[in-house]
């Protein structure tokens, strides 16, 4: 039986850390389902397509999920990445609303759900898209722990130390976030992320 690189504290965060996001994702829904219909009727009134964008990501062990975003881009925008494109590209894709989802990372709320259902954290490494064995998937399995080996994140150590870093040194942050992971760290991090968010910087 394989040994796992986590230390007994660290499994033990991460086995509450598990309750925890399911308890507080209920919480959110609960008290957000009154402003996810609200979004939700005006991306459908704001451009044709659907509500919902759904992609595949890698999540935990790197088995696959759907992750849920409010829709931002136009219907007829193609189906790669957004990595893939160019930035003038994206912004021509993307929808006069979506465009306003974007900035206040208001697009990702739908993500709670994931989280609910445990496929996703609220703090952990973002789930890179499903496009074969993507670089930074294949990166991240060169350290140990493995970034692969937790629940992707709604927020993590990467996106709140800089959005546009290279993808190797998005690798090397999240494998400081696996090899450090703690409470301490998580609630530094969240902190982070609703200040980026007061900011309108996104996550």
């Amino acid at each position: 039986m394989n040994r796992s690189p986590f230390t007994k504290r660290q499994l033990a965060y991460l086995f509450w850390k598990r309750i925890l996001d399911g308890f507080v994702a209920l919480v959110a829904i609960a008290i957000l389902l009154p402003f996810l219909a609200i979004i939700a009727l005006l991306v459908m009134l704001t451009s044709k397509g659907p509500i919902l964008f759904r992609q595949k990501r890698v999540g935990k062990n790197k088995k696959l999920f759907t992750i849920l975003k409010f829709r931002t881009m136009k219907h007829d925008a193609p189906e790669i990445p957004p990595s893939g494109m160019t930035r003038e590209q994206q912004r021509a894709m993307t929808t006069k609303f979506g465009a306003f989802l974007r900035k206040t990372s208001i697009d990702e709320l739908p993500q709670i759900f994931n989280i609910l259902i445990g496929q996703m954290s609220f703090i952990g490494p973002r789930p890179a898209a499903a496009v074969n064995e993507t670089e930074i998937t294949l990166q991240r399995d060169a350290y140990s722990p493995s970034p692969n080996a937790l629940r992707p994140g709604l927020s993590g150590y990467a996106q709140t130390h800089g959005r546009n870093h290279d993808i190797s040194l998005k690798a090397k942050q999240d494998a400081y976030y696996a090899e450090h992971i703690s409470l301490i760290l998580d609630l530094k991090i969240f902190v982070l992320t609703i200040a980026k968010l007061f900011r309108f910087e996104g996550t």
